[in-house]
């Protein structure tokens, strides 16, 4: 969860007016447009494509058929036929294995089922990926916030900071409340310095999340700081995560590949018999036959490999269910995550922010004309500044609320 530090500062007309809005650079990009760069130059899922590649390739291996075997001999092959010692001789054996019980169907089945198994693993990767760009560019959004804040709340500090000045010059207040003011200062200067620090590295974060090579302070992304309001349900979002969640496709796959295993388990168990056609020729006399090779299968029938399979197959149905219940466990969690965060969103943007403005303003107005103490007006400034704060704070959380629902879903929740 995105929490803004007490280094954002805001100011009260832009308290007053809602979230701020920043400039963006022509070139800036979207969400989508930042999400599909990471897919496709982000080295850590660069190297996940390959490797869901090299598991493809092994299809090719599970299919492949018994190789025959060739085999040449001669003998006395240098001695004339008309030598006492006798005839030269040689003979061709060719020979081959031939496979029962269906392995190679099955070696098939759990090499398809395995590349489905690491292709849903592959895209569980990818949204995790995608995850972290969106809370990155939420970072980042939520930093221009809040820098354009800290820039707005300096420019009008600045401003009553002079227009209290002429007053002590004039003698409307005394040396204690210009120098308490002008302290006030300091903190406004400091406060857009760290915000200056914080959109820098929440900008190479998320630069260095789309596989940019050297991050610079030119990259500029737009976007909505009011988090949208979800029209789907908690039970709606459910059936849309049982039927996208990679995770649990995955677990599901591992049912496939465990079945399979078993089944080739029983295979392997089977007598895979060898025939060999043989010629001969000794001399001028041509002969051929045949020799046909069956291995018993007394003591060793795979019974091992077989048990083994089997609590190997009824494991993986565990790890089935395992994995549905936390599809809920997960979409609940980012439900009520978004339910109470939506809940403080809307109380400071539809309310909250206003008062505020209205407070300072009030206190303000008081202040400059005698009817108010430094130290309340002072009091209001600083609770207009932690008022959009938390403003902005509660966006933060709403927009990482929906990431995690998008994430816990494996779908784009936002309409």
């Amino acid at each position: 969860m995105l929490l803004i530090g007490t280094t954002l500062v805001c100011g009260s007309a832009a308290a007053a007016q809602g979230p701020p809005l920043a400039s963006t650079a022509p070139n800036a990009l979207t969400l989508h447009e930042v999400v599909e760069l990471a897919k496709t130059k982000n080295p850590t899922l660069l190297s996940a494509q390959q490797n869901l590649l090299s598991v493809k390739a092994q299809e090719i291996q599970a299919a492949v058929r018994q190789n025959p075997n060739l085999a040449v001999t001669g003998t006395d092959v240098t001695i004339p036929t008309s030598s006492p010692a006798g005839p030269y001789a040689y003979s061709v054996q060719l020979s081959r294995l031939f496979e029962r019980g269906e392995k190679r169907r099955w070696r098939l089945d759990i090499a398809h089922s395995t590349t489905d198994q690491t292709r849903d693993q592959y895209t569980l990767q990818e949204q995790q990926t995608v995850l972290a760009v969106k809370q990155a560019f939420t970072t980042m959004l939520l930093g221009k916030a809040a820098l354009k804040l800290a820039q707005d709340n300096l420019k009008d500090f600045r401003r009553e900071l002079d227009i209290n000045q002429a007053r002590y010059d004039a003698g409307d207040i005394g040396k204690l409340d210009y120098e308490r003011l002008d302290l006030q200062l300091a903190q406004f200067e400091t406060d857009e310095s760290s915000a200056e620090a914080n959109l820098s590295q929440s900008s190479y974060q998320l630069q260095t999340l789309m596989g940019v090579d050297h991050p610079n302070n030119s990259f500029d992304i737009a976007g909505e700081i009011v988090p949208p309001e979800l029209t789907s349900s908690m039970t709606e979002l459910e059936q849309r995560a049982l039927a996208a969640r990679p995770d649990y496709k995955a677990a599901q796959d591992g049912i496939r590949v465990a079945d399979a295993n078993l089944k080739l388990a029983y295979a392997n168990g089977t007598t895979d018999p060898t025939l060999e056609g043989e010629y001969d020729r000794s001399g001028t006399v041509n002969s051929a036959g045949f020799n046909l090779s069956i291995p018993l299968r007394i003591f060793d029938r795979n019974q091992g490999n077989q048990e083994t399979s089997k609590y190997l197959a009824q494991a993986s149905r565990f790890t089935e269910i395992a994995a549905r219940n936390q599809v809920y466990s997960d979409v609940d969690q980012a439900w009520v995550g978004y339910t109470t965060s939506r809940i403080l969103a809307d109380r400071y943007n539809g309310h909250y922010l206003d008062e505020a403005k209205d407070v300072l303003s009030i206190a303000q107005f008081a202040y400059e004309h005698g009817g108010l103490t430094l130290l309340d007006y002072l009091n209001a400034l600083q609770d207009d500044r932690t008022t959009t704060l938390n403003a902005l704070d509660a966006y933060a959380q709403t927009w990482m609320a929906i990431h995690q629902l998008s994430y816990a879903t494996a779908t784009e929740v936002v309409p």
